[in-house]
């Protein structure tokens, strides 16, 4: 790295974050030097974001409007994929209209999930939904079982863990996404200081698309990193995770990818949940 310093970075312990950065994170990555790693749940490092805090971050795409000016999106890393959208889960099977006027539980209304929720609201629940209650993601299950929300909107491995509350599917934000779109789902970003400046940067996401590639050739390595942080997570949920999560979006953003991320920003923006991208926001040094 250009710094000479080491690179602070933010990201969450889920299993897909660990196993992308093991490498770096434990200085296995050529020529790049170890960063400080501080763990954080997506609502925090989009706060850290909006702060000006660390130098590289993971936060949801949902975020860029408001921290673009100081931060540019790096081209790897992140978090897109098909069939991996969020849900929304209800204590008894229905449809869309069920949601009507109701009270949502939610992990953050600066996520890509949140917004995800929101276009699929104004497209199918009649009238609208009701109040929006933001809590921890891990407390928003337990929340719908015992009747303290009326729904809620979960991530990560919810997806897998949903049926062991006794909970329904009502909706897959990523379904109604692809099948509006035909783009893949994003979800979070990597993001790094523009002060870093272009050298610093470019040689920030190489090591960072090298420690992708690293994890790959090898994931026994990355096993343990893993595993420490899952939070008592089953390890087959945990590759099971990862296996969604980490793809080709994870090593090159790509056409496709950087199309969905404006496309979401974008449609959002109309609907006036975050304020409008200029023309370069995207693009990187």
């Amino acid at each position: 790295m250009a710094t000479a310093a080491p690179l602070s970075i933010a990201y969450s312990p889920c299993p897909n974050d660990t196993f992308v950065f093991d490498a770096w994170a434990h200085g296995r990555v050529p020529d790049a030097a170890a960063p400080t790693v501080t763990f954080a749940d997506i609502d925090l490092t989009n706060g850290m974001a909006e702060r000006g805090e660390l130098d590289v971050l993971k936060v949801s795409y949902a975020v860029l409007p408001w921290v673009l000016d100081q931060y540019t999106l790096l081209p790897c890393g992140g978090a897109l994929g098909r069939g991996c959208g969020p849900l929304v889960l209800t204590g008894r099977a229905g449809d869309a209209t069920a949601l009507s006027g109701k009270t949502v539980a939610v992990p953050s209304e600066r996520s890509t999930a949140y917004l995800l929720f929101r276009l699929w609201a104004a497209a199918e629940v009649p009238g609208g939904v009701g109040e929006i209650v933001v809590m921890p993601f891990h407390e928003i299950m337990p929340a719908v079982r015992d009747g303290k929300v009326e729904a809620g909107l979960v991530i990560h491995e919810a997806r897998f863990t949903y049926q062991n509350y006794g909970l329904h599917k009502l909706a897959d934000m990523g379904e109604h996404w692809e099948a509006a779109t035909g783009l893949p789902i994003p979800l979070g970003a990597i993001i790094a200081k523009r002060s870093l400046g272009a050298e610093t940067l470019s040689e920030l996401a190489r090591a960072v698309r090298t420690s992708v590639r690293m994890a790959w050739q090898d994931p026994e390595v990355s096993r343990p990193y893993v595993l420490e942080h899952a939070q008592e997570m089953d390890p087959a949920v945990a590759e099971q995770h990862i296996g969604l999560y980490v793809n080709e979006f994870t090593e090159n953003l790509g056409e496709d990818g950087y199309a969905a991320v404006r496309g979401l920003l974008e449609r959002a923006a109309a609907e006036g949940l975050v304020p409008a991208l200029g023309p370069d926001a995207l693009a990187f040094p």
